[in-house]
């Protein structure tokens, strides 16, 4: 049976089938998760299997490589959420950047995955709570994954790494 739980934890430690990357479109090494899920798996290693996708992706696009040196990982999902700064109506395109990670999951014969705050922090732009606008397009798309394919088992683990994300996001998730 699918299901989906908040944790205060860095996805890029989580123990799970995939861990996904908070990417820009162009698949580089970046500040923030994707700058330590880039650290961890090995940056030459990981930039080699990013540049043999056809960049840049759009908004809401997720493509796989493996974790390389991520240990507690098979694969790396990377999940290219909107800056809301440019364009700050693009919440379909956060739902998706959710939702085609767990397309991509099951693809790939996957069924565990740790997903970050998506376009919660520096691509939050001027959200008034980019916490809670993430929180809510994960639990829309796991709602809606999960309602469109109800054979397949997902278990999502959905990561606030600070103090300060975990309690906003847990007041929406348990809303």
């Amino acid at each position: 049976m699918s299901k989906i739980k908040l944790v205060h934890d860095s996805c890029v430690t989580f123990e799970a089938d995939a861990v996904v990357n908070a990417a820009n479109r162009y698949l580089a090494a970046g500040g923030g998760i994707c700058g330590a899920i880039f650290s961890k798996a090995g940056r030459a290693e990981l930039q080699a299997a990013c540049d043999k996708y056809d960049i840049p992706l759009k908004d809401g696009d997720a493509v796989i490589t493996p974790a390389f040196g991520i240990r507690n990982a098979k694969s790396i999902i990377h999940a290219v959420g909107p800056d809301f700064s440019v364009t700050p109506d693009a919440f379909d395109r956060l739902f998706l950047a959710y939702f085609n990670s767990l397309a991509v999951l099951m693809e790939n014969g996957l069924h565990s995955i740790a997903f970050p705050l998506i376009s919660s922090g520096i691509f939050g732009g001027r959200l008034a709570n980019p916490v809670a606008v993430s929180v809510e397009q994960c639990l829309k798309a796991f709602d809606s994954f999960t309602a469109e394919n109800p054979e397949y088992d997902v278990d999502v683990t959905l990561c606030a790494y600070t103090y300060e994300s975990y309690i906003e996001a847990k007041k929406i998730f348990e809303g």
